[in-house]
């Protein structure tokens, strides 16, 4: 016997499945990110322009699970792909709601969305399932401009590699200093509570990990990776793409992650690098890939204009 996947009330409007308004919470207040405090801390966020600690970009992740699961079904859980380009950050107490456009017949790639109560769009991207060949980062990384006079990024190249590293989230372990919380407790307030999360009773018979905290696996131990990158800087997530090959993963389970530099790309705020993170199970076979952008700010690396002087003159 297995319960439905969610409860989540999804209306249409138009073209477009979509979601509860929801108050996501914001668990990384206590986020040690290069022995300083990141820009989920209020401080550091409002020192950087921003009203207050911003809610990490994945936790929306699990506003788009219950659409794509009324669409596509077990699918979803198994081959899944978000595609995502943060657009604007939300804050702890802001209600924003997630949409989908309505597929047509066999249609496996699905443009997404998400907007605060005023309008203000967080998100946008795609949702897919299978194999997609391409997506809304797929295309941003085709149009990318070259990263010009890096500093913070100056001796990262593309196509640098990090060595395999085991990684497996239980419900009680608690994830480091990047995030300092466990499963359970992020459980208790995830905006879509399912079964699937803390039961057996789902098509898999074990316990899946939501898509969220893929983020959080994938990341867990990303600061042992020792990428020549310059810092302190703070960082946000510009960019994210979570893809599922043979999913779901599981709780419990052990997962080798590797990363690659496949871009570095610039803004006049900050400097990018494009990681890719492949996911293997226990027989070397990859289960799933993130593509995530870590935008740096150059205000908040304080060696920022004399190191650009002394690099580029």
């Amino acid at each position: 016997m297995t319960e439905a996947a969610f409860r989540t009330e999804i209306l249409e409007s138009g073209n477009l499945l979509v979601g509860p308004w929801r108050s996501p919470r914001q668990m990384l207040h206590a986020q040690v990110y290069d022995s300083h405090a990141s820009i989920h801390d209020d401080a550091t966020a409002q020192k950087l322009g921003f009203q207050g600690g911003t809610i990490e970009g994945p936790t929306h992740f699990s506003q788009f699970a219950p659409l794509c699961e009324r669409i596509w079904g077990q699918a979803w859980f198994e081959t899944g792909c978000l595609s995502a380009h943060y657009r604007n950050p939300a804050f702890e107490g802001e209600e924003v709601q997630a949409n989908i456009e309505k597929p047509k017949p066999g249609q496996t790639t699905c443009a997404i969305g998400m907007t605060r109560r005023d309008g203000t769009e967080i998100l946008r991207g795609t949702a897919s399932v299978g194999d997609v060949t391409e997506t809304a980062l797929s295309r941003r990384l085709g149009e990318l401009k070259p990263l010009a006079d890096p500093v913070i990024l100056a001796d990262l190249k593309v196509g640098m590699k990090t060595p395999r590293q085991t990684v497996k989230m239980d419900f009680d372990q608690h994830m480091g200093d990047l995030y300092p919380f466990s499963l359970a407790e992020k459980l208790k307030v995830i905006t879509e509570p399912s079964a699937y999360y803390s039961q057996e009773i789902n098509p898999w018979g074990r316990a899946i990990i939501p898509f969220e905290m893929l983020s959080v696996l994938f990341q867990y131990r990303a600061r042992e990776d020792r990428l020549p990158v310059r810092g302190p800087a703070v960082g946000l997530f510009a960019d994210q793409e979570i893809r599922l090959l043979r999913g779901p993963l599981f709780v419990g389970e052990s997962y080798a992650t590797e990363r690659e530099v496949v871009a570095l790309s610039g803004s006049r705020r900050t400097e990018s690098v494009w990681m890719r993170t492949t996911v293997f199970a226990a027989d070397d076979t990859p289960v799933a890939t993130m593509l995530l952008n870590m935008a740096s700010i150059k205000d908040s690396y304080a060696n920022y204009q004399q190191e650009h002087q002394a690099l580029y003159g």
